[in-house]
């Protein structure tokens, strides 16, 4: 507080914010990280150690190279710097390699990359504009719009924790979005669809599918118990698994690629054709531009927990402009959020993906609140009661399931629950944004009229 109150008085608020989220993610850097490690290590010694020729060929890991040449590139750049803290990371044979300097050098990396990420958010503070200004600093959209970027829950235990480089490619996102406002630059998007791994993740990511998935599960288990299907006739790899590969749904049609890449254009076209025949300037591109990363996120196939990012960023800046938008993204972001805590799966990191996640909900709640406190309260009673249901789930999976007999029986009840609950949330959220863009759009039309 009191670093705040000096960049208020020097003006430089900004600059103790990005600093003030710096040092956390320096905090951090001891902390648990996942297997994206060992793979970005990897393709630092692949693109170090081999011609360019057999950098996509190299296969002495699991982990092989297969991102786009552009990310390759990237790790070719910063393979040069990684040598002056230690060479050996850069062995192709040495596999699982973790040294401290090893270990510092790639936090760093990460933390080094944020800086243009910090810089977009700076560029889309400018376009906000000063309409609604409070007497306080922290009652001011751009001061709100900044915490809810730079202090981003998922984005920190995503990249800071678990171990990604999230930031600077969303940095890029950010300031195609504010060039856009500025009236510059487009925004350009392709997607990947890994067909061979089956429909789902490992952990389901909280969309469509997961609610698809769970209602055949149940279909299943009603039909087994009546008698009305064969036990011989299941299909032998189970969704609840764990495991990334095809499956075949034992009641419900199975889902082929070319279904999802359907109901992805079917949710996706009307949003295109109002943005395309009902233009609605910068504000309505990015609404657009949203509800496609988010219809993304909901039907597409094979989707990671982590895509809900794609929404919950972008959102974030219209959440400082309007009532309606705030109250969808704060239900978006805080059962986004929540849904990847099975990132984090290890002892040492429950208090900390608990304590930042509150923080982070409890600013947005209270800010935006105070923000647009003369108009009607964000949320409903329906709404308050399903927000508040998160914390009996995580004290459910974190706390109670462990010391049950169910634990070594059905060890993926915690990830189904938290799948399913969060799925319904962000369909919600999704529904009740895209009725907002298309009455939006029918009331722009009604008044050109």
């Amino acid at each position: 507080m009191a670093a705040l109150t000096i960049a208020t008085g020097t003006g430089n608020w900004f600059s103790a914010l990005a600093l003030g989220v710096t040092l956390l993610k320096c905090l951090l850097i001891p902390t648990y990280h996942s297997t994206d490690f060992e793979v970005h290590r990897n393709w630092l010694a692949i693109t170090h150690s081999l011609p360019i020729s057999q950098w996509y060929y190299e296969a002495t890991s699991e982990w092989t190279l297969d991102y786009p040449p552009f990310f390759a590139w990237f790790e070719y750049i910063l393979s040069h710097v990684a040598k002056y803290f230690d060479q050996e990371m850069l062995n192709v044979h040495n596999l699982n390699y973790s040294s401290s300097r090893t270990l510092l050098f790639q936090r760093f990396s990460v933390i080094f990359m944020d800086v243009l990420f910090v810089y977009a958010v700076r560029e889309c503070c400018k376009c906000i504009d000063g309409k609604k200004v409070g007497k306080e600093l922290t009652e001011k959209p751009k001061f709100i719009l900044s915490v809810l970027l730079l202090w981003n829950f998922g984005l920190l235990i995503v990249d800071h924790i678990h171990f990604q480089y999230n930031g600077f490619l969303f940095g890029l996102m950010l300031l195609s979005i504010a060039r856009l406002f500025q009236n510059q630059l487009p925004q350009v998007f392709s997607r990947l669809f890994p067909f061979k791994r089956g429909l789902c993740h490992a952990y389901w990511a909280p969309n469509f599918w997961a609610l698809y998935n769970a209602l055949d599960k149940v279909l299943s288990v009603i039909g087994l118990k009546l008698k009305f299907l064969d036990p011989n006739n299941i299909p032998k790899a189970s969704m609840t698994s764990g495991l990334v590969q095809q499956f075949q749904h034992t009641v419900l049609p199975s889902v082929t690629p070319l279904a999802t890449l359907i109901c992805t254009l079917i949710a996706i076209l009307p949003s295109i054709f109002c943005l395309w025949f009902k233009p609605q300037g910068p504000r309505g591109f990015l609404r657009c531009l949203t509800l496609c990363a988010l219809s993304s996120f909901m039907f597409g196939w094979h989707v990671h927990e982590k895509a809900i990012l794609l929404a919950i960023l972008p959102m974030s800046l219209l959440s400082v402009g309007k009532a309606g938008d705030a109250s969808i993204f704060l239900i978006l972001t805080t059962t986004g959020h929540y849904s990847l805590f099975p990132l984090l799966f290890t002892a040492p990191e429950l208090p900390i993906k608990i304590l930042l996640m509150l923080l982070f909900t409890i600013y947005s709640i209270s800010s935006l609140k105070t923000l647009f406190r003369k108009e009607k309260p964000l949320f409903n009673w329906m709404e308050t009661f399903y927000l508040l249901g998160l914390g009996p789930l995580e004290v459910c999976c974190e706390f109670v399931f462990p010391f049950t007999s169910w634990k070594v029986k059905y060890p993926f009840i915690p990830l189904l629950l938290t799948s399913v609950y969060c799925a319904v949330g962000i369909t919600y959220a999704w529904f009740k944004l895209y009725v907002s863009v298309l009455i939006d759009s029918a009331i722009g039309k009604t008044k050109k009229q």
